[in-house]
């Protein structure tokens, strides 16, 4: 992987629709998004990991705390675009696409994921995890199913594979995958990705990650090491805020 420049980007738009200003939101004493770009930048596999906004305000705050960020137009529809323009600035062989509200991602995910990429048929990568049983039914955690070499076959909010004789045993529950929006691209398939007009089957279950697999472009789903806790709600916050001041002895003023 050493031959490769491997770019992070973080898109971080202020407005949200479910929890205002998240991305700024404090989080044990940090900026949401400071945490994800510690997270990215304490792997040293990514250069640089920079914050995607079209906010003055999150640009300072970065400015503040010593986090480069790229300014990109308020016109960006997804992240994935404002991955794309930043791209077209910075020049790298891959692109990894952080959630700007993924504060409990830690460097351990990013090994997984760029690892994938010693393979040279991988274009787009991405993780996944065991998913809890409470979540096998719910719409908001995306299910992902893989065939044997970890090319994904589908990714949908519906329970996929249907357990259509209700064996419903430990072994069963033990094979739904959890799909975590980390996402990695060789320029070319980020490039043709951003391209490509959204399909019908991505209006559908408002997941753009199948405009790939409808346009005939694999991704493969590597392991992450758990679970994280994705922020849309007061709730998620105060979850995050717990795990975060319990990880390796911090506290809500920690430096």
């Amino acid at each position: 992987m050493s031959r490769l420049r491997i770019a992070a980007v973080i898109p971080a738009r202020l407005g949200s629709t479910r929890l205002a200003r998240k991305v700024l939101r404090e989080i044990a004493g940090r900026p949401m998004v400071e945490w994800v770009w510690r997270a990215a930048h304490a792997s040293g596999l990514m250069d640089p990991v920079v914050v995607a906004t079209d906010s003055d305000e999150v640009a300072s705050v970065c400015l503040e705390r010593g986090i480069p960020s790229v300014m990109t137009s308020p016109e960006c529809a997804s992240g994935t675009d404002r991955v794309r323009e930043v791209a077209r600035q910075i020049d790298a062989d891959i692109y990894v696409n952080i959630q700007g509200d993924e504060p409990t991602l830690t460097a351990e995910f990013f090994p997984p994921l760029l690892a994938l990429f010693e393979r040279p048929e991988v274009q787009v990568a991405t993780l996944a995890v065991r998913c809890p049983t409470q979540e096998i039914a719910n719409p908001n955690a995306v299910k992902v199913v893989t065939a044997l070499d970890g090319r994904a076959l589908y990714f949908s909010r519906a329970t996929i594979p249907f357990d259509r004789d209700r064996v419903g045993d430990g072994q069963a529950f033990a094979g739904y995958r959890k799909h975590l929006g980390i996402y990695a691209y060789r320029k070319a398939a980020l490039e043709r990705f951003a391209a490509l007009p959204r399909s019908w089957i991505e209006r559908v279950e408002r997941l753009e990650q199948l405009r790939l697999l409808d346009n005939g472009i694999d991704i493969y789903v590597a392991s992450a090491p758990r679970d994280t806790i994705g922020v849309d709600t007061e709730e998620d916050l105060a979850r995050a805020e717990e795990l975060l001041i319990g990880m390796d002895g911090e506290t809500s003023h920690a430096d």
